[in-house]
């Protein structure tokens, strides 16, 4: 195929994460020829990316407490849940020879814990039922014509396939192949986009009492204890009840999974009012009236900090935070210490960017889309996956979600093609 001869195809998938592969099952089942395009060198690079800890397939917990994770757009998901939800991703992998087991926290995993095993048997089944994949073909959007515009490693491609599924991810990870460019294009030809925000983030503190001037941790908090989780800690804010749990000290602020428990909370409350505070336990396994007791001992010619971690053991960085947050004053004043340890308030001032997070909120909404996720504004495309306005927190909910828009997205293809 000579460069800008416009290649005619029957169905062209834009992205080969979840979403895209899944549809990409269903579409060839019903026996369409189905290419798969991807700007990478190989598919599935975010999929393995998550698996590297460990890869968190989906939730045990019941169907009505898995659809409230995504809060204000579970009336939109669970119609999606419906059609592949958390047990039947495990009878799917199960089909592809991976079996697997819920974690005490009621995530599932592969029994190996592995990703790449599971993706390995499932493009191989993909090639089976006669899907192709182009790779190294980043989608740039439509020419004049209507005609998908790809620039390949021998220059510009044009494809018009009968339908095209749209799935690209969201703008979380970009060096991956999800950069959120398709926002723009599709918003020009009238499709109504959420802006694209990070979900599942960290973020920067806002001014200290070791650091008054500006955002940020002191250069010497920063130093020593930056990359280090905090933990046993428990965590309350605007809207959050309270959680145990553990997060990790960043340069500038602080991520991990107690924090992304809360991001979309934090976040919004930011975009609303400039800043966001939280509340630290630094001792939720004892009570008010056992730390103030431990406090207010006498430490005879101890200094604070040795009394602190003899009396509670409080370890280097809890007491680098107390330092880092209350004044002088406060420190030496029983009372309040002993309340700050138990209701330790920490104001952020902004997310970590979009590019920087596990995941990301906003896309098209769903108030654009038919019920089979089709874009009302460009009859015949389809849209899966994190492209999509919606967010949950992680613990499978993600992918799960992901991977049912890929199903019904490819259910919603073919009603349209049968039409």
């Amino acid at each position: 195929m000579h460069p800008n001869e416009v290649l005619m195809a029957d169905i062209a998938i834009i992205g080969g994460g979840p979403a895209g592969l899944m549809a990409a099952e269903g579409l060839a089942a019903a026996g369409h020829a189905v290419t798969v395009f991807d700007a990478k060198p190989s598919v599935g690079r975010k999929f393995l990316l998550a698996g590297k800890g460990g890869l968190n397939l989906t939730h045990s917990e019941p169907f009505e407490l898995f659809v409230g994770r995504f809060r204000e757009r579970a009336t939109h998901i669970e119609p999606l849940l419906r059609s592949f939800d958390g047990d039947m991703l495990r009878d799917w992998a199960a089909g592809l020879g991976v079996e697997t087991f819920v974690g005490t926290s009621g995530r599932v995993f592969p029994t190996d814990l592995k990703a790449a095993p599971l993706l390995r048997a499932w493009l191989h089944r993909l090639r089976a039922a006669g899907v192709k994949f182009a790779i190294r073909h980043r989608w740039t959007g439509w020419a004049e014509d209507g005609a998908l515009r790809f620039d390949a490693p021998d220059g510009e491609r044009l494809v018009k396939p009968r339908a095209t599924l749209l799935a690209l991810g969201g703008a979380s990870w970009p060096q991956l192949g999800s950069d959120g460019a398709w926002a723009p294009w599709l918003a020009a030809r009238g499709v109504d986009i959420a802006p694209l925000q990070p979900a599942n983030c960290g973020f920067d503190v806002g001014p200290t009492a070791a650091h008054p001037s500006g955002a940020g941790w002191s250069e010497r908090f920063a130093t020593e204890f930056a990359g280090q989780p905090i933990k046993p800690v428990a965590l309350e804010a605007e809207g959050f009840a309270k959680r145990a749990g553990e997060f990790v000290i960043t340069a500038t602020g602080i991520e991990g999974s107690l924090v992304y428990a809360v991001s979309s909370l934090l976040r919004d409350q930011i975009t609303r009012t400039g800043s966001a505070t939280l509340h630290l336990d630094l001792l939720p396994q004892l009570s008010p009236e056992r730390v103030f007791t431990e406090v207010r001992h006498p430490r005879g010619s101890r200094s604070l900090s040795s009394h602190l971690k003899s009396r509670l053991h409080l370890n280097p960085l809890k007491l680098g935070l107390l330092h880092e947050l209350l004044t002088r004053e406060q420190m030496l004043d029983p009372v309040q210490l002993a309340a700050a340890m138990k209701h330790l308030p920490l104001t952020l001032h902004a997310p970590r960017p979009v590019a920087e997070a596990i995941s990301t909120a906003g896309g098209v909404r769903f108030e654009a889309l038919t019920d089979g996720l089709m874009l009302k504004a460009l009859p015949g495309v389809f849209v899966a996956g994190e492209m999509l306005d919606w967010e949950a927190p992680t613990g499978g909910y993600l992918l799960t979600a992901s991977m049912a828009s890929g199903r019904v997205a490819a259910q919603g293809l073919l009603d349209r093609l049968a039409a």
